[in-house]
């Protein structure tokens, strides 16, 4: 026997799955709006990261015309808005001799890393694995007892933690 054109094959199976999809709409009727609404928020969803992708390459390729400002002018801090702020050791007792001492070996950039008053978060946070335990030890107390930034007194005390357990 002789096989049937393939048009005429393509008709009937176009046909037999219109049937099929007929016997099944009245069960999907119920989770139609609910199967529209997914599928419109996920279309919304992909254009914000669509517009927001293209944003980014945008701010990129213009950040070399216009460079960031350290400090915008917009940004308030709380030492800016009154008073000076406490000296280092301002709590420290001026009758004690030793209190003069602690104040000048403040003032003291860690030896460890001799500049790490002007590191970012990012830099520190580069450098610690090259460092020991008792350096860090050394950066922590520097840190608690000068600028005391949570940031930077947590990555410490984490670090420290994570070599105590190795």
């Amino acid at each position: 026997m002789k096989p049937l054109p393939l048009t005429v094959r393509l008709a009937a199976g176009l046909a037999v799955t219109a049937v099929e999809q007929a016997r099944k709409l009245p069960g999907q009727l119920a989770g139609l709006p609910v199967t529209v609404v997914s599928e419109a928020l996920q279309l919304s969803m992909r254009l914000q990261q669509r517009v927001t992708e293209l944003a980014i390459k945008g701010d990129d390729a213009l950040s070399v015309l216009r460079p960031v400002e350290q400090e915008p002018e917009w940004a308030t801090f709380d030492e800016d808005e009154g008073g000076a702020a406490p000296a280092v050791g301002a709590d420290l007792d001026a009758d004690d001799p030793w209190s003069v001492e602690e104040q000048a070996l403040a003032a003291e950039p860690p030896a460890v890393l001799p500049n790490y008053d002007e590191l970012s978060l990012a830099q520190l946070r580069a450098r610690l694995r090259t460092l020991s335990a008792e350096d860090l030890e050394e950066l922590l107390a520097h840190e608690r007892t000068h600028a005391a930034r949570p940031e930077f007194t947590g990555m410490l005390t984490r670090r420290i933690a994570n070599l105590e357990n190795q």
